[in-house]
């Protein structure tokens, strides 16, 4: 799946709504996307990508939606994320990534009669949070590794206290002078204390949202993927997530410990190569080996609604 191969499914309207992005100053293939039928569809959904990286690591789950169930998608690039020169992405801010799905959860509305959103690590932290703060958002949620807490050792221990730490002021003073950009070529090759602290101020929003009422989340039917050996997210909040849903309203798929299947691969078809890369080089990032299973288990879910 190359980068050129989707080069018809930019979003041109995109760089109009937010002129800081344009086809210039975005990373080639890290573009925001959208997959269309061409006409109204009965059903569209917006898929938002993780800290750091890009629209492309939801493509092949996009395509699916797209090809297999009629979907038309919507693929918004958050602020601060797949520039040539992210400057350490020093002004990212949640508000403007909230903004950044509202107008792909806009544009889905005008073009379907039912809107689903999901996400991969922190754009499933944000689609959990819009789906449940926007009106627009009439179908499903459909979350991949969704970084609703922060990994914090075994039996996430010290996730709260990490948490704690990135929404501190000082963090934003805190510099690391390594360049973002290098062999990753659709995502940054480090997360900045500062964007992190951003996604920790969402996992609060979503704590007082939902977790600290426990009240049952009601009629939202919700399809989560996880990998048990993810180092990067707290899973056990994906577990709780599930106790707080309406019954029969969640299904899961989770790949088991011993798959060693990591954070980002679970969205992942096909490997990532780093930049430049020579015949036999091992990828930064391998595939999903259950990509086509996880799929099958998003479908019996979908058509199940």
């Amino acid at each position: 799946m190359s980068a050129e191969s989707h080069i018809s499914n930019l979003w041109p309207e995109y760089f109009q709504e937010f002129p800081c992005f344009s086809e210039q100053v975005v990373r080639p293939g890290c573009h925001p996307r959208k997959l269309e039928h061409g006409k109204r569809s009965k059903k569209a959904i917006v898929l938002v990508h993780g800290l750091t990286d890009s629209p492309y690591y939801l493509l092949a789950i996009a395509e699916y939606f797209h090809q297999n169930l009629g979907y038309n998608v919507y693929l918004p690039l958050l602020q601060g994320h797949g520039l040539k020169h992210p400057g350490g992405m020093a002004q990212v801010s949640l508000a403007v990534w909230k903004e950044n799905v509202r107008f792909a959860l806009q544009a889905a509305a005008e073009n379907s009669d039912i809107v689903s959103i999901g996400g991969f690590s922190t754009g499933g932290a944000l689609s959990v949070y819009l789906a449940f703060a926007e009106q627009q958002v009439t179908g499903e949620i459909y979350l991949f590794s969704a970084a609703l807490g922060i990994y914090g050792g075994p039996m996430a221990l010290f996730s709260g206290m990490l948490e704690f730490f990135l929404r501190m002021p000082v963090v934003r003073l805190m510099r690391n002078t390594r360049p973002l950009t290098g062999r990753h070529l659709y995502r940054y090759d480090r997360v900045p204390l500062n964007s992190a602290g951003e996604l920790s101020k969402l996992i609060l929003q979503i704590n007082k949202l939902i977790f600290s009422s426990g009240a049952k989340i009601g009629a939202k039917r919700i399809f989560a993927a996880w990998s048990e050996y993810d180092r990067v997210i707290n899973v056990r909040k994906l577990s709780r997530l599930q106790s707080l849903t309406g019954k029969d309203r969640f299904v899961s798929y989770v790949i088991s410990e011993e798959a060693r299947v990591e954070h980002a691969w679970v969205v992942l078809r096909e490997p990532i190569f780093a930049r430049n890369s020579g015949p036999g080089e091992a990828p930064l990032e391998l595939a999903n080996p259950f990509f086509s299973e996880m799929m099958a288990a998003m479908h019996r879910f979908n058509t199940a609604c």
